[in-house]
């Protein structure tokens, strides 16, 4: 199954169009992601984002190409300052800390680390020489400290958004107020003066900081040069930031040039973007405590990442009971097969039936990511491999059945488990650790204890024991409404996570 075959086609924001994709160079890739304004834990909007350029750096590894990934901090901002100020902490101290829990939150989500995370605090010298340049391009002015790009001198100025300059809001993004002292009212800070009580940078216009945009194309071009193959974040980023990234890369070196813009859709709760300045948001901590990690990641991955997701308990729910399944099929498969590992013949062959599913499975993988990640399509098909597990599993019985199904059983393990690598969906630890972990949480937000589950059981036997039928009955639709599943077994009852009824 070459992977060198899959051609990867990936929506372009600059063109509005899907394109294939070619790399700079043979091989190697270099991709630049927005990163997050550390004043706060991150919310499940950083979480989207996250989660859909981790998907696209492991497919682009997948498909052989080694990865420059850059990914930035954000860590001196207006509003830090303000968070700062009202902790009464350092501001560095502050956005450092939460810098920290982002990545922690990151890890919890099983996102790979980008090659490189460059703070704004650690590349003033880069700043402060790109400003130099767009000053000497006559893209930029000075007014009393402060240093402003003049979008009037540069004419492609709104090429990515498409807006018309009468349009934008000054400054744009709500980072700045309007300032009359301003040729244009569209025009950006480069630099701010300082004010007194904010850190600030020595510069040849005075001691200040940077502003909001110039610190992505100051770093940007640091690590992956003026011009590079792949520059990702939220929709909301392609205007004010992104448009003025373009033109100020573009005014200090006329040669930079980014070849696919990547945009993800938003998370939405009653049909509004979630954000911190409207308050109507989770955070990531406020989510992984009701639900694994890997349901979150599941449930962002089951919508395409151009795409607004909807957030709802349910489809978490829905996720969650998801992932349990993969978890449960996986653990049965290696329970069942671990015996015979070393014993069964390695003459045997994997069945035409076994061969003509995993290679029909792989290429619609192939197919589905590399029409611009459709992971959802992914998800959805997996469920053939694990039904496939399923079925073989119950048929495993008997020396002769084992043999035969032996390899069956490898060869779909092994492709379940290489997808949901890809994917980002196998954790660290062994898959009976994650059931027990996705126990544990359903049992928290069912309100119940183990304990009580089982009493629940034995009440149950106890009455099916005695034909009362209706209370037997009473009891499993109990706790089936709480999002825990009795399944009667020969050996007796057990229970597992469910997704509750509506």
């Amino acid at each position: 199954m070459e992977r060198a075959a899959a051609e990867l086609r990936i929506f372009n924001s600059m063109t509005k169009e899907k394109e294939a994709f070619r790399s700079k160079e043979e091989g190697r890739v270099g991709m630049y992601v927005c990163g997050v304004t550390p004043y706060d834990l991150s919310h499940i909007g950083h979480a989207r984002a996250y989660v859909a350029f981790d998907v696209l750096h492991r497919y682009l590894k997948y498909l052989g190409y080694e990865v420059k990934y850059v990914r930035n901090f954000t860590d001196i901002d207006d509003k830090i300052i303000k968070r700062a100020n009202e902790a009464g902490e350092n501001p560095l101290s502050l956005s450092n800390r939460f810098s920290n829990e982002f990545l922690k939150d990151m890890a919890e989500l099983q996102c790979l680390p980008p090659t490189h995370e460059p703070r704004v605090s650690d590349h003033m010298d880069q700043i402060k020489n790109m400003i130099t340049k767009i000053i000497d391009n006559n893209c930029g002015y000075v007014v009393e400290g402060d240093v402003y790009f003049s979008v009037d001198n540069f004419p492609d100025y709104c090429c990515l958004s498409r807006r018309k300059l009468d349009d934008n809001r000054a400054g744009g993004g709500g980072r700045v107020t309007i300032d009359t002292r301003k040729k244009n009212p569209a025009d950006f800070a480069l630099w701010k003066s300082a004010k007194p009580g904010e850190p600030s940078w020595e510069s040849p216009w005075g001691p200040g900081r940077p502003g909001w945009h110039i610190e992505c194309s100051a770093m940007s071009s640091h690590y992956l040069g003026p011009s590079f193959d792949i520059h990702g974040g939220g929709m909301d980023l392609i205007f004010p930031h992104h448009e003025n990234e373009i033109a100020q890369s573009r005014a200090a070196c006329p040669e930079s040039k980014v070849n696919y813009w990547m945009h993800n859709g938003f998370v939405n709760k009653d049909n509004q973007k979630m954000s911190k300045s409207d308050n109507n948001f989770f955070t990531i901590r406020d989510i992984i405590a009701s639900y694994h990690p890997l349901a979150l990641r599941f449930f962002l991955m089951r919508t395409h990442y151009r795409s607004d997701v909807n957030y709802s308990d349910r489809q978490l729910d829905t996720a969650s009971d998801r992932v349990f399944y993969m978890y449960q099929t996986l653990h049965d498969c290696e329970v069942a097969v671990a015996p015979f590992r070393d014993v069964i013949n390695s003459k045997t062959q994997v069945s035409a039936e076994a061969q003509k599913l995993v290679k029909e499975f792989h290429e619609d993988f192939l197919g589905s990511m590399c029409d611009d990640l459709h992971t959802a399509i992914v998800l959805d098909k997996l469920e053939n491999l694990l039904k496939a597990i399923n079925g073989t599993l119950k048929k495993f019985k008997g020396k002769q059945q084992q043999q035969r199904l032996f390899k069956d059983l490898i060869a779909y393990e092994k492709e379940v488990k290489n997808v949901l690598g890809t994917l980002g969906l196998v954790s660290s630890s062994p898959c009976s650790e994650v059931l027990e972990q996705l126990r544990k949480l359903a049992l928290k937000r069912a309100g119940i204890t183990e304990e009580q589950v089982k009493e629940k059981i034995e009440e149950r036997s106890s009455a099916r024991k005695h034909k009362e039928y209706d209370k037997s009955d009473m009891i499993r639709k109990e706790l089936y409404a709480k999002g825990i599943a009795l399944m009667d077994e020969p050996q007796g009852t057990t229970w597992r996570p469910c997704e509750p009824p509506e």
